[in-house]
């Protein structure tokens, strides 16, 4: 294993990371304890956005980096899962968003929100598209329960809400976000009303169905999709559509968010066996979002500890 870089996780953070790291020359093996359509990656609405994320000052050049590679992908949106869709962020204004917002092309103020045309991803699509990626470099993702970082010369952690017992980092907490997906009555744009509350509203058309949400619930575990939660998500949805109240639901999901208080760790720590750990969690409601601009600097933080032989 000297020669080898070991990736644990096997969520966007984790695939993405191990493609990076993989396709500049290093010999990688990624560790994770589900399956990729058994991740959290797996069950997000997956719209590029900045949201519950940290730090502010950073995010956006994440945010940035990814966005531009999803602008590429987007050109064989049956491959990679993206696609450039246009849609509604109700009740904010241009003004509010960070120095991001200006590299975004085609933002624009209306009466309603902020309109946009950005990546919306399928997930399960683009997950197997990006292990397909890895598998072209020779590289496997192993199915195995870790409950600590192995000891190796170089490890890039990327264990999202694990890192709170694997590191352990008491700052990583769950956000719970719940979703419905039905069949989709016709729409074609993105909308989304989100604010500090629990309860949010959005629905974002995706291939297999329409996907509507949500909520955002502090420090809550329960991965078992709630009626009544179901139900008050799709009313809140049809107050905006009225046609997605007829919708015949497909699916239920429930997912949790890793949310770290501080914000998202990207740093390289000795070992006492003198070996470097590259941390890259806490990503928040944004993993999507930053995954790209995020592996790139946590491969980077690799290289300077430990260069290619």
């Amino acid at each position: 294993m000297s020669d080898e870089t070991i990736v644990v996780g096997g969520g966007v953070i984790g695939l993405t990371t191990a493609v990076v790291l993989a396709e500049s020359g290093r010999k990688v093996r990624v560790w994770s304890r589900d399956p990729v359509d058994g991740t959290t990656s797996a069950v997000a609405g997956a719209l590029w956005w900045p949201y519950r994320i940290e730090p502010a000052a950073r995010v956006g050049e994440w945010a940035l980096t990814s966005l531009r590679v999803y602008e590429q992908l987007a050109a064989e949106p049956e491959t990679t899962g993206v696609r450039l869709v246009e849609g509604l962020h109700a009740g904010i204004r241009l003004s509010e968003l960070g120095p991001w917002a200006a590299e975004v092309d085609g933002l624009r103020q209306s009466a309603q929100g902020v309109l946009a045309r950005v990546p919306l991803i399928d997930m399960p699509t683009h997950l197997d598209w990006l292990r397909a990626r890895l598998e072209a470099t020779g590289t496997k993702v192993e199915i195995r329960e870790v409950d600590r970082l192995p000891d190796a010369p170089l490890v890039i952690n990327c264990t999202g809400l694990g890192a709170r017992h694997i590191v352990p980092d008491p700052q990583v907490r769950p956000v719970r976000g719940q979703l419905v997906i039905v069949e989709n009555p016709g729409i074609t744009e993105w909308y989304t009303a989100v604010d500090d509350s629990d309860a949010s509203t959005y629905f974002f058309p995706q291939p297999y169905g329409l996907l509507l949400g949500g909520t955002a619930q502090d420090d809550a575990w329960d991965l078992t999709p709630d009626a009544r939660t179901a139900e008050e998500i799709v009313a809140r949805c049809a107050q905006v559509r009225p046609e997605i109240a007829g919708a015949r639901v497909l699916a239920h999901r429930a997912g949790l968010r890793p949310v770290r208080d501080g914000g998202v760790r990207i740093e390289a720590e000795a070992t006492s066996s003198g070996g470097v750990v590259v941390h890259n969690y806490g990503h928040g409601g944004a993993g999507v979002t930053v995954a790209w601009g995020c592996a790139r600097e946590a491969a980077a933080l690799a290289a300077s500890r430990t260069p290619l032989r």
